[in-house]
């Protein structure tokens, strides 16, 4: 059993190896200064903490103020974080309010990242820009209305934008930013972190898009979405034309996926590979959830006349499923890469 709770002033002391009291966590594994894949085991263990016995362990990264606590004296875990390099505190707490820390630096390196050219144009914490904006889509049944704002708790390592969505009839909303001009990239990948909270029981669907201002001015219009509502990954495409758009949602074959399912009061690595012609075809190519590759392969037509001038945004929508209730959903570490 664990959940996430504000880490106690004291436990967030780095550990010394010169006051005994510190020294009660054992970490097995990773190893200090190790390089480690998203997600990696971490398995600790303490017997005793200041001569009290261990009531619970938990861990935290860098300045975070969230703790993933188990009230065991061992964790045997699966933990996910962002590429880079973190401090991982494992914390320990004795059964009259003794804490100690052991502090392990890891390298989490990610398989999918490695095809982003080190020229390309990356653009990182996205969800903490101003310009974010949110309407209802009409293109859901249903109201909805929703709120926004930047938070320090539940966060991976400062701070993440929270989204409550409100609907009636199965309704969604939906939050843009637009953050670059580039017209010209005719590749992406979107890295970002989500955390449900138990209000994913009135969750349809996840949305993640990239919308690009191609050079001859026309939009092609990209995204993917976890879909409660048919238990797969889809990817959208326009069945009319440029001048007569028709935006679908296609179903991936062979692949699975349910927000409802996701785990809640947790954090999930959704990534996504997509590349475009100067026409607006749009190839999508794989997306990930947790480090586990799904691939799409699918080339489908993505442009639109919208009028737009040169912008690439983002959208994050979140959908309702039910005649009335709320999501609130976190987005944290959000990078966007264009080549």
């Amino acid at each position: 059993m664990k959940f996430t709770r504000a880490l106690l002033a004291a436990s967030s002391l780095a550990v010394s190896a010169t006051i005994p009291a510190m020294a009660g966590v054992t970490v097995n594994s990773p190893a200090n200064n190790a390089d480690v894949s998203s997600p990696f085991t971490l398995s600790a263990s303490a017997s005793t903490c200041s001569s009290q016995n261990v009531a619970s362990m938990g861990y935290s990264f860098d300045s975070s103020s969230d703790t993933t606590v188990f009230y065991a004296q061992s964790i045997d875990a699966s933990v996910s974080a962002s590429s880079g390099t973190h401090t991982l505190h494992v914390k320990a707490w004795g059964d009259d309010g003794s804490s100690c820390v052991t502090d392990v630096t890891v390298t989490v390196e990610s398989t999918a990242t490695a095809i982003i050219p080190s020229t390309a144009d990356i653009v990182s914490a996205l969800q903490g820009l101003s310009g974010w904006q949110e309407t209802h889509d009409s293109g859901t049944s249903g109201t909805s209305t929703g709120y926004m704002a930047l938070v320090t708790s539940p966060t991976l390592y400062g701070s993440s934008r929270q989204f409550v969505t409100t609907f009636t009839d199965n309704g969604g909303e939906r939050y843009s930013l637009s953050f670059s001009d580039n017209v010209d990239a005719e590749n992406f990948f979107y890295d970002g972190w989500v955390y449900l909270t138990s209000s994913a029981s009135d969750l349809a669907n996840l949305e993640f898009d990239i919308n690009q201002t191609m050079p001859n001015g026309q939009t092609v219009l990209t995204g993917v979405q976890c879909s409660g509502w048919d238990g797969t990954w889809q990817y959208t495409a326009n069945e009319g034309t440029a001048e007569s758009p028709k935006p679908t949602w296609i179903s991936a074959s062979g692949t699975s996926c349910n927000p409802r399912s996701w785990s809640q009061n947790a954090w999930h690595h959704v990534q996504a590979s997509i590349s475009r012609d100067s026409s607006g075809s749009v190839t999508y190519n794989s997306v990930w959830l947790d480090g586990v590759e799904i691939p799409l392969n699918a080339t489908v037509y993505g442009a639109a006349d919208l009028g737009w001038g040169p912008v690439v945004d983002t959208q994050f929508q979140v959908d309702g499923v039910g005649s009335s209730g709320h999501v609130t959903a976190y987005l944290d570490e959000l990078q966007i890469s264009m080549w």
